[in-house]
């Protein structure tokens, strides 16, 4: 008898909720992962990279290495872990690590401190943003891809290309998605012998260092952590044409962004198709223009710490701070993990974020999320005096930092103007009034105003309590200890402490002022 007749024959249930009996029995469709159907013709060791990564470990004398996977990798990771432990030996502790705190193409360093590990492999797609702790071991895996294919379609679209012949003004451009590293080399050949020209292209490294070391693969070869994918855009910004290989991704639509003044192709290696991708670079380039005006119009801004892996989050948000300090705006700094509508739904006063993550999280256009999320480079846009936007892009937070001296004197604009002058919303089509918070003409380096609370504890040490920060400060009260009346007849002020508890010195203090029991 099938189940479904036998749920017909059953009486309905009185309850007011299920007795979960529907958890149980309910059938679950379960899909394979491309990865998986792969993996039925290569072996788990050839697509994982087992050897040249055990050789990496050994040599290197790593004793606790972390290996980090994706969600759509997470099924291969015993496999994985059985095969590296077979050949490195109990001399080399290996950690399994899953669920990143923010996107999958990051380095999770934070994670790989929990386990104290001294070496990372990274599985799956990768930003290649610039890490500042670990050395790190990228495994791309092995996407399929006929490079045959590849090179006649794309010479293809080269010849259609307008004056494609003037080998002069010209300059062609290779970029594709890390999964096609193992056969990049070879069609980047074939493609410079079918065009006839040269063919700029920027190896991506599949290890990395921090600071330059001995490769313990190749000795006296130093490696050092590359530029991002945004980075190289600056080397590359005089390319006329850029043919891209890989699906559709936030790698091609960073892309698009970072390079509007080019001509992109793409191929796809999964349908076997080619198409021109610049014609849609202006929409995406427009919903960004709005995301600015959102941001002209907030006072309150909330800054969001979407990585702790690249090397340069710190300095970015400092800079994201003084900024906003300079515009007299009102910001919170918070770090949420992996963003989601609802998180950030509990912060209501804030009336625009701003999200200092990678390259390939940075842009988040999720129509779901209460109040808009802009980048770095958005935000200092829209600081800007109006109609200074000439559509240029700019992702990487080096860079970002590196030209902001160039453009400080055109923030610098904003002082000159009367605090009281209404500005136009083109998003309300209105005249409104900005709210101001902390006083004019503050240096980068100054974060303070007149009516900033200023707290000290034993130790000397100060902290800064914006003024208007009434939340924070009472938060903030349940961790400190205001013993003023123990001060009551001395004219020098209550001095906040951190409270001691179960300490000698804090049972000594306590019998001194009388608070003790």
């Amino acid at each position: 008898m099938s189940q479904t007749r036998m749920s017909a024959e059953q009486p309905p249930s009185t309850a007011f909720a299920a007795s979960g009996e529907e958890a149980i029995t309910r059938s679950i469709d379960i899909t394979s992962s491309v990865s998986a159907q792969r993996l039925e013709s290569t072996s788990v060791a050839e697509f994982y990279e087992i050897e040249r990564t055990a050789e990496i470990i050994v040599k290197g004398d790593y004793k606790r290495v972390a290996l980090q996977f994706p969600d759509d990798l997470l099924h291969d990771a015993v496999p994985v872990y059985r095969l590296l432990k077979r050949n490195v030996g109990q001399a080399h502790d290996l950690y399994v690590l899953a669920d990143t705190s923010y996107g999958n193409c990051c380095v999770d360093e934070v994670a790989a401190q929990h386990v104290d590990a001294d070496l990372m492999v990274h599985y799956g797609h990768a930003c290649m943003s610039k890490t500042s702790r670990l050395p790190v071991v990228y495994i791309f895996g092995r996407k399929p891809i006929d490079a045959e294919d590849c090179v006649q379609q794309l010479s293809q679209i080269f010849a259609s290309v307008p004056d494609a012949g003037e080998t002069v003004t010209k300059t062609v451009l290779v970029r594709h998605e890390v999964g096609y590293t193992y056969q990049a080399g070879d069609i980047v050949k074939l493609l410079r012998d079918k065009i006839g020209l040269s063919i700029l292209y920027h190896e991506i490294p599949t290890w990395v260092d921090p600071a330059p070391v001995l490769n313990p693969l190749e000795p006296g070869n130093e490696t050092e952590a590359p530029a991002s994918s945004d980075s190289q855009s600056r080397i590359d910004e005089d390319a006329n044409i850029i043919l891209y290989i890989g699906e559709e991704s936030l790698t091609l639509t960073n892309l698009l962004m970072t390079h509007s003044s080019s001509q992109v192709y793409s191929y796809n290696p999964i349908t076997k198709s080619s198409r021109l991708e610049s014609e849609r670079t202006n929409r995406l380039l427009m919903r960004r223009f709005a995301a600015v005006q959102k941001a002209r119009d907030a006072d309150v801004f909330g800054i969001l710490v979407g990585t702790l892996g690249v090397a340069s989050y710190l300095p970015l948000v400092s800079h994201l701070r003084k900024i906003l300090v300079k515009a007299q705006k009102k910001s919170y700094t918070i770090s949420v993990g992996k963003l989601n509508p609802a998180k950030l739904g509990n912060f209501m006063e804030i009336e625009c974020f701003v999200l200092a993550a990678c390259p390939e999280n940075s842009v988040i256009e999720s129509k779901e999320f209460y109040r808009p999320i802009i980048t770095p480079y958005e935000l200092e846009v829209a600081l800007q005096a109006e109609g200074t936007w000439s559509g240029r892009y700019v992702l990487d937070f080096g860079r970002l930092l590196a030209e902001y001296g160039s453009r400080n004197d055109t923030l610098n604009e904003q002082e000159d103007r009367d605090p009281d002058q209404p500005t136009f919303s083109l998003i309300t089509g209105k005249y409104r009034h900005a709210r101001r918070f902390g006083a004019p003409g503050l240096s980068d380096g100054d974060t303070s105003s007149p009516d900033t609370l200023v707290l000290r504890n034993q130790d000397g040490t100060m902290t800064v309590l914006p003024g208007s920060a009434a939340g924070a400060w009472r938060t903030m009260q349940a961790c400190f200890v205001l013993i003023s009346h123990a001060l009551s007849d001395s004219a020098v002020p209550a001095i906040p402490i951190f409270p001691r508890f179960g300490s000698e010195s804090g049972r000594k203090y306590a019998e001194y002022t009388g608070t003790g029991s």
